[in-house]
């Protein structure tokens, strides 16, 4: 059974996450699926201070628990400090590891605590190898299960690319390896104060993913990309989700 986890990149509204769930519900019911929905309260990494963040923490959990008991969908978010460990537990379901904090300990050990799945996505200056020492940490913390996420490499500067051996390797680590098939698109930093991307590949990079064996996928969604307050350039049309699982199943 394959997993799918989506959403938009960032809480904007509560009409953008109804939207959006309400999709999600009826995808999984004409294709027999189980998505995860995800959106993140704080995008504390954004290449600008004048960047839209998200309502925060406590608003945040708060509206994606209000998806939850509306929608019956499971939630992912991400984490940027360990404080946010504990309450982020009591909402979401996967508690998610942004690539560059992969390795802060304090940060993993919290999420492990949490009783909830981690996922971990890979570093953009690591290999999939390197996702053992990660997984331990979390491991070792006592998290019930983890799963490792792949996103990209720096290729040079403002760009990522995918080096699909990593799967096969991780898969070697964890029993659930992720394709975060639009991260994977992105060009960092590229789009003058903001990071670019090229969704027209997603469909191709799930593709390959599943080729090589990656058994879970990621998708950033929205109603309208272009007008996404963050990562607008390589989520996805909320449209064209569904015939992009299918063709995954």
């Amino acid at each position: 059974m394959k997993q799918f986890i989506a959403g938009p990149c960032v809480i904007e509204s509560a009409e953008l996450l109804d939207e959006v769930a309400k999709t999600l519900v009826d995808i999984n019911a004409r294709l027999g699926v189980d998505i995860i929905f995800k959106a993140s309260f704080d995008k504390a990494n954004r290449t600008s201070l004048s960047s839209f963040r998200g309502p925060g923490l406590e608003k945040g959990l708060q509206m994606l628990s209000d998806v939850k008991q509306k929608w019956g969908l499971r939630i992912c978010t991400d984490i940027h400090e360990a404080y946010q460990a504990a309450p982020t537990g009591e909402v979401a379901d996967v508690v998610q590891i942004p690539a560059f904090l992969c390795r802060q300990t304090d940060l993993l050990v919290a999420a492990a605590k949490t009783g909830r799945i981690v996922n971990i996505k890979k570093a953009q200056f690591l290999s999939g190898a390197d996702m053992i020492y990660p997984y331990e940490k979390a491991m070792n913390s006592g998290a019930k299960e983890v799963w490792l996420t792949e996103r990209g490499n720096m290729y040079g500067y403002n760009n990522l690319v995918v080096d699909f051996r990593n799967i096969a390797d991780m898969l070697g680590i964890a029993k659930t390896v992720v394709m975060d098939c639009t991260h994977s698109v992105q060009r960092p930093g590229a789009a003058g104060g903001k990071t670019g991307g090229n969704r027209e590949f997603v469909p191709a990079m799930a593709q390959a993913a599943k080729a090589f064996g990656a058994n879970a996928f990621f998708f950033e969604v929205h109603p309208d990309p272009d007008k996404g307050k963050s990562d607008a350039a390589n989520m996805l049309y909320l449209k064209d989700l569904e015939s992009v699982v299918k063709s995954l199943l």
